[in-house]
């Protein structure tokens, strides 16, 4: 399991408050954006945000519209682009090899969680070809698993239709980010500690299940 906690600050810096202003306003103006159930992301402490992947710009929607910082992943390569590597890194961004594989990128994760930071985490593991839900990959649930921090499921609605991965160039569609209840996988954690290599692997992989299934029922209320 993850070491102990640590009570840090999660407040944005200035540069990442000013970001996030920034992308609210113009994804208001172009995709008439709202997000919803903002509320059962806790202000402090570690949380795991797991979303769908749906669109280039699933990672700043989903969070802009909180008040606090969170961190994401991005490909080693990124940190390399003079500009956009300095930018990254002072918005959190999280060097890890392509799709966030291997222990590197396991161990940046957990390291992030275990000072009480949050961080993103797509569980389809790459983004989505038709802008439907896809199988989760059981990599999302060994973070969880090695970790005591709280999931949120999210579910990012119509970012495919706006700049889906077949668009160059962003579209004016509607968007919203619906952020759902807390998840603790009490049982399953409790279960890890003293189960076999078999049933891990398998606890692993119904995480990531019960997380899909959770985003899925995640609906775009009225208007």
């Amino acid at each position: 399991m993850s070491a102990p906690e640590r009570n840090v600050d999660a407040t944005p810096s200035f540069l990442y408050r000013a970001c996030a202003i920034v992308v609210r306003a113009m994804a208001v103006a172009w995709f008439r954006f709202r997000a919803v159930g903002v509320h059962h992301v806790p202000r402090r402490g570690s949380v795991i945000l797991a979303s769908n992947h749906v669109s280039f710009a699933d990672p700043p929607l989903v969070g802009c519209a909180l008040p606090r910082k969170i961190h994401f992943l991005a490909r080693k390569s990124l940190f390399d682009q003079r500009g956009l590597g300095w930018l990254i890194r002072r918005l959190n961004a999280v060097p890890v090899d392509r799709e966030g594989g291997g222990g590197a990128g396991l161990k940046a994760i957990l390291d992030r969680l275990s000072a009480g930071e949050g961080i993103l985490l797509f569980p389809e593991g790459t983004r989505s070809p038709d802008g439907q839900l896809r199988a989760a990959r059981a990599g999302i649930g060994l973070a969880v698993i090695k970790s005591d921090a709280p999931v949120i499921p999210v579910r990012v609605v119509g970012a495919f239709e706006a700049w889906g991965r077949h668009h160059v160039l962003p579209r004016p569609r509607r968007v919203t980010v619906l952020y759902g209840e807390p998840m603790r996988f009490t049982d399953l954690r409790e279960e890890a500690r003293t189960c076999g290599k078999e049933r891990l692997k398998a606890i692993y992989q119904e995480v990531a299940d019960r997380l899909m299934e959770a985003i899925g029922r995640l609906e775009d209320p009225p208007r």
